[in-house]
């Protein structure tokens, strides 16, 4: 089992090798092994060791929004005035069976919950509400419009 409540001790080379996963997983043994200066098994068990230790928990690709439509990254803020478990995992579980939402995060504070979602456009976006407000009941909703992504990346600064 991953021991999660401890970080795991990296040293240069797991670093570098991380590194060069997060740019391009694709990439062969031989080309991240040409860069982080070390040879092809070393850097293969250094990557079986992290997978086993819980650092690299998959590897996946990452699709352009605009190429599939989903040109449209809303911000959403939630306030909600139930607060009991059971509201809580409806909540939860409408949000996982939601594809347009690609992040939720709980916060504190005045706002209980931030949602990135991604849609075709403004209609997209009020079908996802409305399916959302369907599920579970919601006592605020402020949907921020972002106009540009300045930055967005998955790459941990390791």
């Amino acid at each position: 089992m991953i021991d999660k409540s401890r970080p795991v001790t990296l040293d240069a080379l797991d670093r570098r090798i991380l590194a060069a996963l997060q740019e391009d997983s694709s990439q062969s043994l031989d080309e991240i092994a040409r860069q982080v200066n070390s040879s092809k098994t070393p850097v293969w068990n250094r990557i079986r060791k992290l997978r086993e230790a819980g650092v690299i928990r998959r590897q996946t690709v990452i699709l352009d929004p605009d190429a599939l439509g989903l040109g449209t990254c809303f911000f959403v803020l939630v306030r909600t005035s139930e607060h009991e478990a059971e509201w809580q995992q409806r909540f939860l579980a409408a949000l996982r069976d939601r594809p347009e939402v690609l992040e939720a995060h709980r916060l504190a504070g005045e706002i209980d919950y931030i949602l990135k979602v991604r849609v075709p456009d403004a209609k997209g976006y009020d079908a996802f509400y409305q399916a959302l407000i369907k599920d579970v009941r919601i006592f605020d909703v402020t949907a921020l419009l972002s106009m540009e992504e300045i930055k967005e990346t998955t790459a941990l600064p390791v």
